[in-house]
């Protein structure tokens, strides 16, 4: 490329660069400040009911299995697993299903039924009954969608892999006493509202609580998707631009572009904020800007996932998986107890981690064990194990470290977006360059403000 060239084109990216700000500047602001106090949603929530998850030592840990049983009477509902963590410091879950309801219910919603056949009702309904099922899929999909962002609704969700079902309730239980503190999904705080209210500022800018459609024909959960989508891939421009921009027209003088000069006026400084800040944070803001709109655009998330190779069409015929068994002995022998089962994941996973068993559902069925790594730099994706319940066989093995690098990276999406990559650092990270990312929008508009004063004298 000409010398004489780079001017054309470096102008060219700075009008993408400016008019692609300009015109999201407002979403991207309010999309970057929830984002930033989202970064810390699990850590905020924990610490408004520390109860539940904190307790002080007191001599040494009771066996699982005592804790479970002792549990059971206090528990309203069938205990179909248990999460057990590393520190010391910190309580155990019991994962429990609540009880369906009463038979009684449903009696009499079998007579409402009649009676409702009997009227003409029913057939009013099965006119409908397209748009029901619709209705229900698109509900059952915004509440998985919300819990698996850590929002507190995590009761109903998408079927987990390996056809474990729904997602348990919780209850925690102090590992030292016995004592059962209770659902912390049931306290209901302030915090919690606020980080409710931040994830739909972030992902629909409030409009899903809006009843009345504001496009006729379109969700109004759907159009905030598309806007707040529509602003990340704006300011993907934005950031791609911008390192065109820096890189060719600094290489000389890089030092001076890699700091702020604090003694000038204002307006340098405000430059320096946004040109520095923004290299330094260059790399995450990518990140973050590539991955968002994966949750808005159905092309775009049919994109990432066929550039990876992991893409399966919806049309396609699922896979016949073997269905895994475990084998009942003949001689009598008893399923393994927790502790035994934790010793065998330990052996199989030697390494510091939180430990999450799912009960077998019956006599054949198995057991279904994650482990996760705990410490600062560890990473946040975490091993499965799918083990006999009665001789501890490895039936499947999981190891997100062993699959191909394609697997990982399409796995990746929302760890790479909300930055539980590498637990605490990672996220201290992100934090850091969300905080500059809703920045950005302000100092550039101030730059531009400046330029067209500079014109107009």
């Amino acid at each position: 490329m000409s010398s004489s060239n780079w001017p054309k084109i470096r102008k060219f990216f700075n009008d993408i660069h400016l008019w692609g700000g300009l015109i999201s500047g407002i979403v991207v602001l309010i999309v970057c400040l929830t984002g930033t106090v989202y970064t810390y949603n699990t850590e905020l929530r924990e610490a408004a009911i520390p109860q539940y998850y904190k307790v002080a030592p007191e001599g040494d840990k009771q066996n699982v299995d005592t804790l479970i049983k002792q549990a059971k009477a206090s528990i309203k509902g069938k205990v179909v697993g248990v999460k057990v963590p590393f520190d010391t410091d910190k309580t155990i879950f019991a994962l429990y299903s609540k009880p369906k309801k009463e038979e009684g219910d449903s009696e009499k919603k079998e007579d409402k039924k009649k009676t409702e056949i009997n009227t003409g009702i029913a057939e009013a309904k099965l006119a409908t009954k397209e748009d029901e099922s619709a209705s229900k899929e698109k509900d059952t999909y915004k509440v998985g969608e919300v819990g698996s962002a850590g929002t507190g609704k995590e009761k109903k969700s998408a079927p987990a892999p390996g056809g474990r079902g729904p997602r348990a309730n919780q209850m925690a239980i102090n590992p030292y006493t016995g004592q059962v503190i209770g659902d912390p999904s049931e306290e209901k705080t302030k915090t919690a509202a606020l980080m409710q209210t931040m994830f739909g500022l972030h992902r629909w800018l409030l409009l899903n609580e809006v009843e009345k459609p504001i496009i006729e024909g379109v969700e109004n959960r759907k159009l905030g998707s598309w806007i707040t989508g529509t602003a990340t891939l704006l300011f993907l421009l934005g950031v791609v631009s911008g390192m065109i921009i820096w890189f060719p027209a600094k290489m000389r003088g890089w030092k001076n572009g890699l700091k702020i000069k604090w003694s000038a006026r204002w307006k340098r400084i405000n430059h320096d904020l946004h040109n520095t800040l923004g290299l330094y944070s260059c790399i995450i803001l990518f990140l973050m800007s590539v991955t968002g709109p994966f949750w808005s655009f159905e092309w775009y998330r049919a994109g990432w996932q066929k550039t990876w190779g992991t893409y399966k069409s919806p049309d396609a015929p699922k896979e016949d998986k073997p269905t895994l068994v475990s084998v009942v002995p003949t001689d009598g022998k008893e399923p393994l107890t927790i502790e035994e089962t934790i010793l065998i994941v330990n052996k199989l996973l030697p390494y510091d981690g939180d430990i999450t068993v799912n009960f077998a559902k019956d006599s054949v069925g198995t057991v279904s064990v994650s482990k996760n790594r705990v410490g600062f730099f560890a990473p946040s994706a975490g091993d499965k194990l799918t083990l006999d319940q009665y001789s501890g066989t490895v039936l499947e093995k999981d190891v997100f470290r062993d699959k191909p690098f394609n697997e990982r990276a399409s796995a990746s999406i929302k760890a790479l977006h909300i930055g539980d990559v590498y637990g605490p650092f990672s996220k201290l990270l992100y934090f850091i360059a969300c905080l500059i990312a809703t920045s950005l929008p302000v100092t550039g508009t101030m730059i531009w403000i400046n330029k067209m004063k500079k014109k107009k004298k």
